[in-house]
């Protein structure tokens, strides 16, 4: 059973969020707490596998209760927000803080029974899979090795335990690992498009503050969060990195060294205008249950670009950017994948490392200096040309 601590200053959520998880399999709620001061005693008296945090509580607020939580433990903490300017502003901080992810309460929902529901389906995969991930794999430990044609500098990989669509792992054994095509290195990049998901806040901050004002190029973002979310979001990342980092709107012409954020509820995609490439924000459906979807960003990018894109798949639950990888691989792009021992949760570049489409993998920390890296070899490289 994964053991959950809840802790929020309300009764009736409380008790909203014990219903909501009362009927999930393998899930069990061990104890409450009403701010975050009860819930550090709790925390260590419970070892509770993960907890749920709202943010504004009496005595100490949820953001200090993760800073506190963070200088002894490492137990995962998806916080508890509301959609609002406010409430994404304080969940970033959260997540800033050390949080894990974050959910949203149910709004203009019609009963109880309506908003017991829809906690159950935003927190019961997000527990199952963190949780889990804090439990060591059955049985003796793989050797690890490289997957043959992997570019020199690749992290070593298992060859097993690879999680499967949710971001678990595979339940019918380990999930082989096909050897990416390895290509030529040194062609020309235009652009540079990441996805991200479940820890994703966290990393993209990390790859920007690596990259240089100058970048020659631009960079277009999918990340998984709600509308307000990614606006407050790109505002932040817009003062605490060194590149200019905007919301994607309608018609923004992409511009070197500026970082497009695809807004929540929107994919994000591209179209041609002379020699120009602008954003368009698609209603269309979801892509593996996210709108925004990396995999709709991909092969926008993969259709205008081909060979010239180079694609990052970072941190996140489920297997989003996978297909959407084989396109721009088979339109002659490269992709870099984060390592699994980096990843909050390796589900998405896990993925794309197990269909054989990663021809790097890397951990977080050298993910910035080999996107630069990558582009200033390809460019210089066309230029000598």
């Amino acid at each position: 059973m994964i053991s959950v601590l809840v802790v929020d200053d309300s009764v009736v959520v409380r008790r909203l969020i014990v219903d909501a998880l009362g009927e999930a399999p393998g899930i069990q709620v061990v104890g409450t707490a009403a701010n975050g001061l009860l819930a550090q005693a709790k925390i260590d008296q419970l070892k509770p596998d993960v907890i749920t945090m709202d943010i504004e509580m009496p005595q100490m607020d949820g953001i200090e209760a993760v800073r506190e939580l963070r200088k002894r433990h490492s137990t995962p903490v998806i916080m508890f927000s509301t959609l609002s300017a406010a409430g994404a502003n304080a969940t970033l901080e959260a997540l800033a803080a050390g949080a894990t992810d974050y959910v949203t309460k149910p709004s203009n929902v019609g009963s109880v029974a309506e908003s017991i529901a829809a906690v159950r389906q935003q927190l019961v995969p997000k527990i199952q899979v963190l949780g889990g991930r804090r439990r060591p794999p059955a049985g003796p430990p793989l050797r690890g090795t490289s997957p043959a044609g992997l570019r020199p500098g690749a992290a070593p990989m298992r060859p097993g335990g690879l999680p499967a669509a949710a971001g678990r792992p595979a339940a019918n054994g380990p999930v082989p690992v096909r050897p990416a095509v390895r290509r030529a290195p040194g062609g020309k990049i235009d652009i540079l498009a990441i996805g991200s998901s479940t820890g994703g806040p966290d990393a993209l901050t990390k790859v920007l503050l690596g990259l240089p004002t100058d970048l020659p190029v631009p960079i277009v973002i999918t990340q998984h969060m709600p509308p307000v979310f990614t606006k407050m979001f790109a505002e932040r990342l817009d003062r605490s990195t060194p590149l200019r980092v905007l919301e994607a709107g309608e018609g923004m012409e992409l511009a070197a060294g500026t970082v497009y954020i695809a807004p929540g509820d929107r994919h994000l995609v591209f179209e041609r205008r002379g020699t120009a490439t602008v954003t368009q924000l698609s209603g269309a459906p979801p892509e593996n249950s996210c709108r925004p979807a990396v995999d709709v960003m991909f092969r926008s990018v993969a259709a205008l670009y081909g060979g010239l894109a180079y694609a990052a798949v970072l941190t996140g639950m489920g297997q989003d950017g996978r297909s959407g990888a084989k396109v721009l691989r088979d339109s002659g792009a490269e992709v870099l994948a984060q390592d699994e021992a980096s990843s909050v949760v390796w589900g998405m570049p896990g993925a794309v490392v197990g269909a054989g489409l990663a021809d790097e993998i890397l951990p977080l920390d050298r993910i910035a200096s080999a996107l630069l890296n990558r582009v200033r070899v390809g460019r210089t490289a066309a230029v000598a040309r």
